[in-house]
């Protein structure tokens, strides 16, 4: 599903990533954690094709990312990725519903496809009775599903995640943790997770701890072995 080969990255004279090699499996809910400056967001962007190695290759769902064009990304970005974001990240003038839908219309969805699809994910983060509420008509836990549930709008292959619970108290972080694995049960999906939360990072099927730019983990996934 993803597959990562020697990945570099510098920001000047500082090397943030110093030759990270790592693979993914369909269907992993994966956690990357390490102090602070280890580069996991850094990481996590050059996965999502936010931003660009230095030397190395990333493939996403059989796809070279490294070598397609800015145009030819920013459409594989829109249809086999979607992002969420420690803050919501909603369009404060749009409803629920409207915020679910705008990654379909980007990638040429008709509008009624897009509800019909705006509305099963509605339903399924039991939030039906919101769709017509703007953010800031929402509580923070109902702001964060869905911005989830706007990242999965497209049925994207892989969900990034930068600290997705950074912003919720207990009982909303709690909730969403056990969403992701009932999203993966029920869509399939790659969840790629970075975080600070060390519940999160104890229940996710493998935990990958990142230090000064490198990995300090098993190249074989525990999960393939699981489900071989």
């Amino acid at each position: 599903m993803i597959d990562i080969k020697n990945i570099t990255k510098s920001f000047g004279s500082l090397q943030v990533l110093k030759g990270i090699d790592l693979h993914i499996d369909k269907g992993e809910v994966v956690s990357i954690v390490g102090p602070s400056g280890a580069g996991k967001t850094t990481l996590l962007q050059i996965i999502g094709t936010l931003d660009k190695p230095d030397t190395g290759s990333v493939c996403v769902d059989g796809i070279d990312t490294t070598t397609l064009s800015q145009k030819a990304l920013a459409d594989f970005r829109n249809r086999h990725l979607g992002f969420v974001f420690q803050f919501h990240q909603l369009l404060p003038e749009f409803t629920a519903i409207e915020n679910i839908m705008i990654p379909a219309y980007i990638a040429g969805t008709s509008n009624k496809a897009a509800k019909e699809r705006a509305k099963e994910l509605l339903q399924f983060m039991g939030l039906t009775n919101r769709a017509n509420h703007k953010p800031n008509e929402l509580s923070g836990g109902e702001k964060q599903r869905i911005a989830v549930a706007r990242a999965l709008v497209n049925s994207p292959a892989v969900i990034l995640a930068d600290e997705p619970s950074g912003s919720l108290d207990t009982k909303n972080k709690e909730e969403l943790h056990q969403l992701f694995f009932d999203l993966r049960d029920k869509f399939g999906q790659t969840f790629v997770i970075v975080t600070h939360d060390e519940q999160l990072a104890t229940i996710t099927d493998r935990t990958i701890h990142m230090r000064d730019g490198l990995l300090d983990i098993p190249l074989v996934s525990e999960f393939s072995a699981d489900i071989k």
